[in-house]
């Protein structure tokens, strides 16, 4: 490994396809900032070549602040510009551009998409990869080697099946899509723009069955999975299809990797679910319910738009709207911390006593 490829600097070229250069008459129109010239007019940079961490970035290239944790960094930067709140464009160094706007977050995320932006499928199968003769593909998808594309299925526009993956009987897929290597997806029909990521499992039956004398009847589970337009599933996180209902994944929510969906769950609009949580059979979320790492949520029960499941939460019934809620079982946040006070005084004076 020589020096070159050892260095800290994002966006390795064997790993990414880089886009640019932009000018900043382009950065201001995607992120609708204020642009405020360098302080020590300096001409104004013609064009931006790529973005960079404040600690490491040229004049030549795009960084950002939004945590004043970082301001010593932002003091000496060398970066050609900077996206900024309004609480820190005045510590902008003099010779350096600043992007002002109240979200610096979302205007960093929409330049980096200029920058890197999503990888466009390469027309073609790859030979190893089988393709049932009755299928619909469109022919701009990328089908990569020993990928198995089924009976009946539909693929839209630009899609990218990974390698070795496995799109079953009767599978839609819209446009846009990307599909990991080692996906199984099963019983589904998959909106525009939906990513799966490696290894993820959609559409296997949900954990249903009856209880007899004799043991366990299982029930069939004769739903589907839906995933709607710009949902993201991370790598082996698992989705049931429904039982009789649908299991529905809202427009635009994320999923974490090692995420576990029951069979019938339904989720709104841009949800997230973190790494390791895991959401019973019937459930259903609001729009924008965010469920931290390692919650566990019982199933048939509702939580309400906005609310927020901490991590390692156990939730064993019903969630307001726009509550927050930790521990377990699930309390508002202020109930569950009055209670960790109350215990540790608790614990504290019955330890004066004992050694009285």
């Amino acid at each position: 490994m020589n020096a070159e490829q050892n260095n800290n600097q994002p966006g390795d070229s064997r790993f990414f396809d880089k886009s640019g250069p932009y000018s900043l008459e382009k950065l201001v129109k995607e992120t609708g900032a204020q642009l405020i010239p360098a302080q020590s007019g300096k001409n104004i940079i013609s064009e931006l070549t790529a973005i960079a961490p404040l600690q490491i970035a040229n004049s030549s290239e795009v960084s950002f602040l939004d945590n004043k944790r970082y301001l010593p960094l932002l003091a000496e930067t060398k970066a050609g510009v900077v996206i900024v709140s309004p609480a820190f464009a005045d510590k902008v160094p003099s010779d350096t551009v600043a992007l002002v706007t109240t979200n610096p977050y979302l205007a960093w995320a929409k330049v980096a998409n200029l920058f890197y932006p999503r990888t466009q499928a390469k027309a073609g199968i790859h030979p190893t990869a089988y393709i049932h003769p009755n299928v619909k593909l469109d022919p701009s998808i990328e089908v990569q080697p020993f990928a198995v594309i089924m009976d009946n299925v539909e693929i839209g526009k630009n899609c990218i099946i990974g390698a070795h993956s496995i799109i079953e009987q009767g599978v839609v897929i819209g446009n846009n899509c990307r599909i990991g290597s080692h996906v199984s997806l099963s019983h589904a029909v998959l909106g525009d723009r939906v990513t799966i990521y490696p290894g993820a499992r959609i559409g296997q039956d949900g954990f249903g069955f009856a209880v007899g004398d004799e043991g366990f009847v299982s029930v069939p589970q004769i739903g589907k999975v839906i995933l709607n337009h710009d949902v993201e599933v991370g790598a082996n996180s698992t989705i049931d299809r429904g039982s009789v209902k649908d299991t529905i994944i809202g427009a635009g929510s994320r999923l974490d990797n090692l995420v576990q969906i029951g069979h019938n769950v339904q989720m709104g609009k841009c949800c997230i679910v973190v790494s390791q949580a895991g959401i019973s059979g019937s459930t259903q979320l609001g729009d924008f319910v965010t469920v931290a790492a390692q919650a566990g949520l019982i199933g048939h029960i509702r939580i309400g738009d906005r609310a927020r499941i901490g991590a390692q939460c156990g939730v064993m019934s019903d969630v307001e709207p726009k509550s927050d809620v930790i521990g377990s079982p699930a309390m508002p946040f202020r109930e569950f911390f009055k209670n960790v006070a109350f215990l540790r005084r608790l614990v504290k004076t019955s330890g004066t006593k004992e050694k009285k």
